[in-house]
């Protein structure tokens, strides 16, 4: 019975290894019911969602629906105004906000 073990856990890790990459989802990619804008060219517009930004001294640029913006770039029909280091003001008055980072007390 212990010969049997090693096989066993070859013939395990084998099936481990056989896993193909395309069953594996992208977790970075929208859930299931998501539609993008633009399909059968009707004009649909979905939820402004700002993912990160990136600021130096000189330059900011904002990854809006997963587009890389900076000031004065337009993302259906509203211009970024103004980009800082947490928060990005567009020309129709709304602001995109990231998440507050969670800290330790």
């Amino acid at each position: 019975m212990l010969l049997n073990k090693p096989y066993i856990f070859i013939a395990l890790a084998g099936l481990a290894s056989s896993v193909s990459a395309e069953a594996l989802r992208d977790p970075t990619l929208p859930g299931k019911g998501f539609s993008s804008a633009g399909h059968g060219g009707q004009t649909h517009h979905q939820a402004l969602v700002l993912t990160s930004i990136v600021s130096s001294e000189k330059t900011a640029y904002a990854v809006i629906n997963n587009k890389i913006l900076s000031v004065g770039d337009s993302i259906q029909g509203v211009t970024v105004v103004r980009i800082t280091p947490s928060a990005v003001s567009l020309s129709d008055g709304r602001k995109l906000a990231l998440f507050q980072a969670i800290t330790e007390r």
